[in-house]
């Protein structure tokens, strides 16, 4: 953390890497703004492009509301509610883990500690928990910034020119651009078109 805020202090923190998440081996990146702001089309524009530069990405997306990813009727949503804690779907293409939140809401350090090693995490939402994050402002919603009182917030998206002080600003509508901050900025060990 010492590391980021010097940077954030220093003339050229625009060009200072992103430190990884403290504990973790995993480079996590957080896509974070308000709802409207284009958080999920900047994420699936950037990542086939951070793919193409060989830069293996998983995702985690924070749900505000409960969700269900099971059909009622299948055998893994009546294995769920015949009380499994835990139910695995598997197939030859794909396999999922569906885990029932007995308490309080898991951690995202929780959570990442599930994944399989990869270059980077992409994470949209948790905007509230310390890590990494760039932020997507459009000012046409009328809603606050959040670098403003999130001092994890290293890099501004936007589709305008804010005062944003020392942090990067990148052109919104330029996922080329934003996939080439991340791979200079947060995935810094990654040889390019490796």
């Amino acid at each position: 953390m010492r590391r980021r805020r010097r940077c954030l202090k220093r003339q050229d923190a625009g060009h200072c890497p992103v430190p990884p998440v403290e504990g973790l081996d995993l480079k996590v990146l957080g896509i974070v703004g308000w709802s409207g702001s284009g958080k999920t089309t900047l994420l699936v524009a950037v990542l086939p492009l951070l793919r193409a530069a060989g830069v293996s990405v998983s995702t985690i997306k924070h749900a505000h509301h409960g969700f269900d990813m099971d059909l009622p009727g299948k055998d893994s949503h009546r294995h769920r509610l015949a009380g499994a804690h835990e139910v695995v779907v598997a197939s030859s293409r794909r396999w999922a883990l569906l885990h029932e939140v007995v308490g309080s809401e898991p951690d995202l350090p929780d959570l990442l500690a599930r994944m399989a090693p990869v270059d980077l995490v992409l994470v949209e939402g948790f905007k509230s928990h310390p890590y990494p994050k760039l932020e997507v402002f459009r000012p046409i919603l009328g809603k606050p910034s959040l670098w403003d009182h999130e001092p994890e917030v290293v890099a501004v998206a936007s589709d305008s020119t804010p005062d944003i002080g020392k942090r990067t600003l990148l052109p919104l509508n330029q996922p080329d651009t934003i996939a080439t901050w991340i791979r200079t900025h947060v995935v810094t060990d990654i040889a390019p078109g490796s």
